[in-house]
């Protein structure tokens, strides 16, 4: 016979999981009369608490994971900083993992978390993730779990993202006011909900602008420098023959980049370009990427904040946080066809 779970009990009675596990626990923060109905349906059902989710709620080891899809990108480098700066602060140790945009590592990863019994984690997901039942499962069972960046909407726990669809509009507009027209924008991968986000900012700073929205006018690829050479290369031969590109990354854009230094073409009388993260190495190229600057470090300290108050005092954190921070535009070089104020 199948165990019985609390989210067989949040089911039948029309609640949340995180609802169910407060009142099994005889939370202050759950009324009198939930609590009844939650017991009595408990009892019926010959619900019992599963002993490894006890001790992991019960107990504490001072370590948190973070899952990243790759530490060697600048961007999660710097958030990393930030979640540890708060994390020592906290007198907790930080122990860093890596997805490489990969769905079964991330899975790994996360049952790994689970079995060494961390006291919670943070995660930008991966990109080829599309099956969330590895969070949905650990969450419904209390466990800790912040997303930042690349968040999941669909569970009710904290999250800390940017304004991705400001950021985009506003480089866009960039693009706009130094008089292209024919304005492409490379995306990262579709299903993502920067990549979406990112998409909708262009596309109204588009028509905000009476300028069309073509759907041919929008491609796709990872956030990586190599496939994203790959895929310029493929545009710049195409008929549509840019006079702005928005990468929807600093990695992309070092792609897009490389593609028009390499078709004898030049920034910004060409093609003006813009990226998004703003990553130390943008300021260095020749010429030096325009880029909607991210506060990455701001979002690490915000996430570890977020998670670490959720493990101290879950009680007193029951209400799901979304943070969302503002972007910057710096212009460089590589866009800046007329003088900007």
């Amino acid at each position: 016979m199948r165990k019985v779970t609390i989210k067989d009990i949040a089911k039948q009675l029309n609640l949340s999981t995180s609802t169910v596990s407060r009142a099994l626990r005889d939370s202050h923060e759950i009324g009198i009369e939930t609590k009844r109905k939650v017991l009595e349906l408990a009892e019926q059902l010959d619900y019992t608490p599963d002993p490894v989710a006890l001790s992991l709620l019960n107990s504490h080891s001072n370590d948190i994971g973070v899952i990243v899809p790759d530490i060697s990108n600048p961007f999660f480098a710097i958030v990393i900083a930030g979640i540890e700066d708060v994390a020592f602060a906290e007198g907790y140790h930080v122990v860093i993992y890596q997805s490489h945009d990969d769905y079964e590592r991330e899975v790994l990863n996360v049952k790994h978390i689970y079995n060494r019994r961390k006291d919670g984690f943070l995660v930008a997901v991966a990109t080829n993730t599309t099956d969330f039942s590895h969070f949905k499962n650990l969450h419904d069972k209390g466990f800790p779990i912040v997303f930042f960046d690349r968040i999941y909407e669909e569970i009710d726990t904290h999250k800390v993202a940017v304004d991705d669809y400001e950021g985009s509009y506003n480089a866009t507009k960039h693009l706009i006011d130094q008089g292209c027209q024919r304005i492409v924008h490379i995306s990262g991968p579709p299903h993502l909900l920067i990549s979406k986000r990112r998409l909708q900012g262009y596309k109204t700073a588009l028509l905000d602008h009476g300028l069309p929205y073509h759907e041919e006018y929008v491609w796709s690829t990872h956030f990586d420098s190599q496939q994203s050479i790959e895929v310029a290369r493929q545009l710049l031969k195409s008929a549509i023959h840019p006079d702005g590109i928005f990468a929807a990354s600093d990695n992309i854009a070092i792609g897009c980049h490389a593609a028009i230094t390499e078709a004898g073409l030049t920034m910004p009388k060409d093609i003006a370009l813009i990226g998004f993260s703003d990553l130390p190495m943008a300021a260095m190229l020749n010429p030096p990427l325009s880029s909607v600057a991210q506060p990455a470090f701001e979002m690490g300290r915000s996430a570890a904040e977020l998670l670490i108050k959720l493990i101290k005092k879950p009680n007193e954190n029951t209400q799901s946080i979304t943070k969302v921070l503002h972007t910057n535009l710096v212009i460089r070089a590589s866009s800046l066809r007329h003088n900007v104020d």
